[in-house]
């Protein structure tokens, strides 16, 4: 493996023009952390960005922080928190449901990904919060994307499309990013032992109510047998529905009151508030219940995506018919279903049921051979494919950057 380890901006592009004058791929890495996402690539030369982890600016009154694409989100996380401000779209880490240890990874990895926690029903994805870029696209040529300003609409909005390209359009080198103060206090309205259609419809009520619910997920009696003690001891043996109410104290204290009452059909809530109820949330964004070194970690984990209204209906009959446990985020717009060990990880029965849903379905833990003899992302119809081939070709006409990474079968 010939790994080109960068020391700035330049030096990509010079990497970048070099491998397209060779015709050789490359694989664009950071820490890594995600690496075993998606379909083996075509190449066997990795850039490494993971040198350009310098914080450029950071000035919290202006809720501004523009970084290199290799700092480590660890780092940049426990900035800002200094601040008392964070991602408000709450990053996933997905080190525990892949088994790659404690690395939560890079800004770039973040974005490349665009994989975003419970506050997402509330405050958007990781795209949302994107400002502005300085990216190497495939021609080997430096470009710059939006700004330093919310409100940017000189020239095309890039940076939506970089969010969640999985690298394969550009080499982002530095990006400027919106924060947030963090919530003074927060409340967690739990209901126990409902069925998974009727937590959804408890969850649907919550977030169409006026209460501001920033976090709504269902965690069925199943999944919580072999998990974090804090969720086991919330759970006490049935099935959690979680709602998070956050901001200012005494405004989170009525607003839990008013939505407990307005959630009574559904059975009567317990409330949790500020260190428990903190502790469970990460739990949820990071699928700590399909850990990979815990009771799941052998299964194949699905990435599913629907109408929140379908999610439960989807979810049960899943779990139903393949025998595989299922937990939703989102109010149930977010199944992650651990799944039996199949020969094609049950690829049909998922992506057949998520597309008369309405919904895609991502392949996020598998072992290599099944990622090769199964597609990892969603198939796309055929004129968003052709779609999506020529914003393709606009970035990278020689397929240099992660080639194969999402598509299967890709050859050099």
């Amino acid at each position: 493996m010939d790994i080109l380890k960068v020391r700035d901006a330049a030096d990509v592009e010079q990497v970048v023009q070099a491998a397209l004058a060779n015709e050789q791929p490359l694989e664009i890495l950071g820490h890594g952390s995600k690496r075993s996402i998606g379909h083996a690539l075509a190449t066997n030369a990795v850039l490494d960005i993971s040198a350009l982890d310098a914080i450029v600016s950071y000035e919290p009154n202006e809720l501004l922080l523009t970084v290199g694409a290799g700092a480590p989100l660890a780092d940049v996380l426990s900035l800002i928190d200094s601040k008392n401000q964070h991602f408000a779209f709450e990053p996933m880490n997905p080190a525990k449901l892949l088994g790659t240890g404690h690395d939560a990874g890079t800004i770039g990895g973040m974005l490349a990904t665009g994989f975003a926690g419970p506050r997402r029903v509330k405050d958007g994805g990781a795209r949302d919060h994107l400002l502005g870029a300085h990216a190497v696209s495939g021609f080997g040529e430096t470009f710059k994307t939006g700004g330093k300003v919310v409100k940017n609409v000189t020239g095309y909005d890039l940076c939506k499309l970089l969010c969640g390209s999985w690298g394969t359009l550009a080499v982002m080198t530095e990006v400027t990013l919106k924060v947030m103060p963090r919530p003074e206090s927060q409340h967690t309205l739990v209901l126990h032992g409902l069925d998974d259609e009727t937590a959804v419809r408890a969850m649907t009520a919550a977030l169409g109510s006026p209460y501001d619910v920033s976090g709504a997920a269902h965690l069925p009696a199943s999944v919580l047998c072999d998990t974090d003690t804090r969720l086991a001891e919330v759970a006490s043996g049935k099935a959690l529905t979680l709602l998070r109410l956050e901001g200012i104290a005494a405004s989170v204290k009525h607003r839990a009151g008013s939505l407990t009452a307005a959630l009574a059909t559904y059975g009567a809530a317990d409330v949790v508030d500020n260190d428990v109820s903190a502790g469970l949330w990460p739990l949820v964004r990071d699928v700590t219940p399909f850990a990979a070194d815990g009771a799941f970690g052998g299964r194949p984990v699905w990435r599913i995506v629907c109408p929140p209204a379908s999610g439960g209906k989807l979810g049960q009959g899943l779990a139903g018919d393949t025998g595989g446990d299922v937990l939703y985020d989102w109010g149930g717009g977010l199944i992650w279903a651990a799944l039996p060990p199949d020969s094609d990880a049950h690829a049909a029965l998922v992506r057949g049921r998520a597309e008369a849903a309405g919904g895609h379905a991502t392949l996020v833990r598998a072992p290599e051979s099944l990622r090769s003899a199964v597609d990892v992302f969603h198939p796309l119809q055929s004129g968003v494919a052709a779609l999506t081939q020529r914003v393709k070709h606009s970035f990278d006409p020689k397929n240099i950057l992660n080639r194969g990474r999402m598509t299967r079968g890709t050859t050099p």
